[in-house]
């Protein structure tokens, strides 16, 4: 575990203050979680219900709880959203619709951003860029949710060349949508890159970066 401290130490040391680094935690030890936050990580990115149960029960409310995997509808409870802090994978009027049924019955206003699609991969979830900004509109006519953001995952490949161009579609739909002043959106969050990318993303805007193998090693 002291290897994990080591690497959040570092990446923490090496990308701007500005940039919140979310330790994607999927499938690792709760006593990994709890390293990560005892050396500095601020929020924990969660795919698995039971994981995140496993991984509070540790570190409580000292960090942030983000989901980032991907939540279908007939997933979306009570029990479930009380875990998390914000959802960073909605990508249909029809989920965001659930969380905001679920969210109303007690008085509770979620945040989420909006994952798009930008590299427009049929294995993936997300929207299509063209389709965000009508996405976010939708959702802003909700009572308990509010978008905060987009998140994007990229395209995985040898070159930045396949997915800086991505990060960069996403940052200029990111300023495009809050130039639209949307009454009940605040852009604040660009959740761009993983442990392969995040400094690209970073160097293409994100200010938002989920980290998983850089700080928890391989698996």
């Amino acid at each position: 575990m002291a290897v994990v401290a080591e690497n959040v130490r570092r990446v923490l040391s090496e990308v701007p203050d500005y940039v919140e680094v979310v330790a994607a935690a999927k499938a690792r030890a709760a006593e990994d979680v709890l390293q990560a936050v005892d050396a500095g990580i601020r929020v924990i990115g969660e795919n698995y219900i039971r994981d995140t149960r496993v991984a509070q029960s540790l570190v409580g409310q000292r960090a942030q709880w983000h989901f980032i995997g991907r939540l279908r509808e007939h997933d979306v409870r009570l029990a479930t959203l009380d875990l998390f802090d914000l959802i960073q994978s909605v990508s249909s009027m029809s989920l965001a619709q659930r969380i905001d049924e679920k969210c109303g019955a007690v008085g509770r206003r979620m945040p989420v951003l909006v994952e798009v699609n930008s590299g427009r991969e049929p294995q993936k979830a997300g929207v299509l860029p063209e389709a965000a900004e009508d996405l976010v509109r939708q959702i802003a006519s909700l009572d308990n949710v509010q978008v905060l953001g987009l998140m994007t995952m990229g395209p995985l490949g040898p070159s930045p060349s396949l997915y800086r161009p991505c990060f960069a579609n996403t940052r200029q739909l990111f300023s495009h949508i809050e130039t639209l002043s949307i009454p009940r959106v605040a852009m604040r969050h660009l959740s761009m890159g993983t442990s392969d990318t995040y400094r690209v993303a970073i160097e293409e805007g994100a200010n938002m970066v989920r980290i998983g193998s850089g700080l928890f090693g391989p698996r």
